[in-house]
């Protein structure tokens, strides 16, 4: 397999990207295609640049195993949408938003919802956990396993 850049855009890169990005990391190291790999995260805002993850969702990825603490909030470029590979938007606002960055139709082809590749889940967003209660967050991170599950699947079968 060749390398694969893979990105996960979210709103401001606290709580639903990064944990995407810690979970997918930790899983494809697991299965051992690390290695051909770029992961990153990023938000589409600009309001928590340079912030480590939302601490409740660094604890509750913590709970299953994953460390988040060392990434660190950026936003998205325009640069990124020609860079990577796959990017992964967390809900329908972000492909939006990620879609009218697209400098070119290429960009924007590699622009899709995360929970797509989980066609089998009730849901096809990945809501966001920051104004809701703990559970939120350990839902946020049931939906990234199954969906990092699927991705993992499919990069393997390349």
């Amino acid at each position: 397999m060749s390398t694969s850049r893979i990105l996960f855009v979210c709103l401001g890169n606290i709580c639903r990207s990064p944990a995407a990005e810690g979970v997918f990391r930790a899983r494809a190291e697991q299965a051992g295609l690390l290695t051909p790999l770029e992961i990153d995260s990023a938000g589409t805002g600009d309001w928590h640049v340079g912030h480590a993850p939302d601490e409740r969702m660094q604890q509750a990825a913590k709970r299953r195993g994953y460390a988040l603490e060392a990434l660190r909030a950026r936003q998205v470029t325009a640069q990124d949408l020609d860079n990577f590979d796959l990017i992964f938007a967390m809900d329908e606002q972000n492909l939006k938003d990620l879609r009218a960055m697209a400098s070119n139709e290429n960009a924007a082809a590699k622009i899709q919802l995360f929970l797509n590749l989980a066609p089998d889940l009730a849901e096809h967003e990945v809501p966001d956990p920051y104004y809701g209660g703990p559970d939120g967050f350990d839902h946020v991170l049931d939906l990234i396993e199954t969906a990092s599950d699927a991705l993992l699947k499919r990069l393997g079968a390349q």
